[in-house]
């Protein structure tokens, strides 16, 4: 195989696509609304891909990602990744972010501490929306200040960090309060 390729396969959730290249899994979409929608999903992040039958490493990743979104528990340990396009700083989230065990949670915070990068807490959150490999890299387990699943990767189709962390047992605070919406948005107040 020349340049990447992809496949699109079935899950318990709807149709899915994985991107590959000969150095490993490149990109996994979940699924958009329609089945065309994933598809076109994946042209527009790698337009170069061409469908094919998927080789032994992508067929490791569907089946573990088939078998996380039934509900069980995956094994991705022989996955490999090519990491060619990732920045070296988000390549340390993802790594930190497989370490989370399946069930726990971590805020972005928190993965900035233990990379030694205490203030970079926003750029944890943009490696995390910037999430290639959707499921390998359970970026579902990352939540912002005080549990809220927010937004999930450009990857994540119509699916949410709330329904994954579902199939795993976790269930984060449901939303935030429309005072913790608008308080850091608010204008400050004239002492009086």
């Amino acid at each position: 195989m020349v340049g990447r390729a992809y496949a699109v396969f079935d899950t318990a959730i709807g149709r899915c696509g994985i991107v590959w290249s000969n150095s490993g899994v490149v990109a996994v979409q979940l699924p958009e609304a329609r089945e065309i929608d994933t598809r076109r999903r994946i042209f527009q992040v790698q337009p170069e891909a061409r469908e094919q039958a998927p080789p032994l490493n992508t067929e490791l990743a569907i089946e573990g990602i088939v078998t996380l979104l039934q509900g069980s528990d995956p094994d991705f340990s022989d996955v490999s990744l090519d990491a060619s396009d990732v920045p070296a700083f988000n390549r340390r989230v993802y790594e930190y972010a497989c370490t989370i065990p399946r069930g726990e949670t971590r805020t972005y915070h928190e993965i900035a501490k233990a990379l030694g990068a205490s203030g970079a807490a926003h750029s944890v959150a943009q490696a995390i929306c910037r999430n290639p490999y959707m499921i390998i890299v359970p970026c579902h387990r990352v939540l912002e200040a005080g549990g809220y699943p927010d937004r999930i990767s450009a990857y994540g189709g119509m699916i949410s960090k709330r329904r994954l962390l579902s199939l795993e047992g976790v269930h984060p605070i449901a939303s935030k309060t429309l005072f913790e919406v608008l308080l850091p948005v608010a204008p400050p107040r004239s002492p009086t």
